[in-house]
């Protein structure tokens, strides 16, 4: 349930989602992402209708949690998916009574002039994610099409929302502009015991876990080296499978894990079959390359499991002092930080309570969407310059500062 808040919204607004694959979700952290804000700010009396992917949903619900789901077609390609359904998704809600269009990713934000055009009494807004550009998977062509997106995210929009404190950073550099700081978030999830998972020869603490789509970028052969180098009766259980039809990288990585059974590659997962994973996991991993603010840690955090993550930024900013971290694309140090901390328990239950707590703190779904919601009414009512940026921090840079500085000091 959403908690109640003391905000007060002068009027139920008609709020569409347009960029995201769909709801409810399976896979994808924006996906994962706009599922819990639809879902809670429909909880809250406004009309939410989200455009969805038939091929990604598999199922013909009309309405979910409140949401009204709207299924367009696309040609299911990995360069085109995206842009056909948010072009159609773009024309079909000129004709819809709108007050805000939220378009999520920067890729699908190269289209939001379509209906600022079109609708000029309805209020645009855009999520920032990630710079989904860096991304292995992308060609010449994509690459510069999404980072086009960036550009008409952060200055075509009535208003532009971040994840993270870095990409807040990256914008105000880039683009001599402030924009909104508001994260992803997660709930504070419930400890599942190990049941279905036991098929797998999965019990509690038996098994190193990462949970990813299984694309370059996300580091998973990284992983794989450096856990082929360690003596230990751990299992490591890849979650996930590939994305955009293309299977390519899921074949490098089984031919990377060839004859070694304890590597095990289990497919996408959701529901309780995920929860049990992520619940009875030794340690999770994390070793991607580029991200945004990565749901799958946050969610591995809420579960108090422990953390080991690439050092890139947004890792940084996501796990503070309460993970672990290893030179980025370096299989060297990951091994050497996964043999130390196999021989750690206690350091990392420790590890997993703060992480646990980090999450209830900084983290918060429903501060997350009140954050939201104030953004949408004043945004309705009042003239985007009119919006200060320190009104919607969740949490300060001054913390995020400290946090990194007491990390940079305990890996001494």
């Amino acid at each position: 349930m959403v908690a109640k808040t003391d905000i007060i919204i002068t009027k139920m607004l008609n709020i569409f989602f347009i960029g995201q694959k769909g709801i409810p979700a399976t896979y994808g952290g924006v996906e994962h992402h706009v599922e819990q804000l639809s879902t809670r700010l429909a909880e809250r009396g406004h009309q939410v209708w989200v455009y969805c992917r038939r091929w990604y949903t598999g199922q013909n619900l009309k309405t979910y949690h409140g949401v009204n789901l709207l299924y367009l077609p696309s040609l299911n390609h990995k360069n085109l998916d995206a842009a056909t359904h948010t072009f159609l998704a773009s024309l079909d809600v000129l004709s819809r009574k709108t007050d805000i269009i939220h378009y999520q990713g920067i890729g699908p934000s190269a289209l939001l002039p379509i209906p600022k055009a079109g609708k000029p009494h309805t209020k645009i807004v855009a999520t920032f994610h990630c710079k989904d550009y860096e991304h292995q998977k992308w060609g010449f062509f994509a690459q510069n099409f999404l980072k086009l997106g960036e550009r008409i995210a952060v200055t075509r929009p009535h208003g532009t929302i971040v994840v993270s404190k870095v990409l807040q950073e990256y914008v105000a550099k880039k683009y001599k502009k402030e924009v909104i700081y508001i994260p992803n978030g997660v709930p504070i999830l419930k400890p599942q015991k190990p049941k279905m998972i036991a098929d797998w020869g999965l019990d509690k603490e038996n098994y190193l876990l990462t949970v990813a789509r299984l694309v370059a970028h996300k580091g998973i052969h990284y992983l794989i080296k450096a856990f082929r180098q360690i003596r230990t009766s751990l299992k490591l259980v890849i979650v996930g499978g590939p994305a955009d039809g293309g299977g390519a990288y899921e074949k490098r990585l089984k031919e990377l894990a060839e004859g070694d059974e304890r590597v095990l590659f289990t497919g996408y997962q959701t529901g309780d079959t995920l929860a049990e994973l992520f619940s009875n996991a030794y340690l999770f991993i994390h070793p991607s390359e580029a991200e945004g603010l990565p749901i799958a840690v946050l969610e591995a955090l809420s579960y108090a499991r422990g953390v080991l993550a690439s050092d890139i930024p947004e890792h940084l900013e996501a796990i503070g002092g309460a993970g672990f971290f290893f030179r980025n694309k370096n299989v060297k140090d990951l091994k050497e930080k996964l043999e130390k901390l196999i021989h750690e328990p206690l350091v990392i239950k420790e590890a997993g309570r703060k992480g646990r707590e980090r999450v209830r703190k900084e983290y918060d779904w429903d501060k997350i969407v009140t954050k939201t919601d104030e953004f949408y009414d004043k945004l309705f009512y009042h003239h985007p310059k009119d919006i200060k940026v320190h009104d919607f921090a969740v949490h300060t840079w001054d913390e995020v500062t400290d946090q990194t500085e007491s990390l940079y000091h305990s890996l001494l």
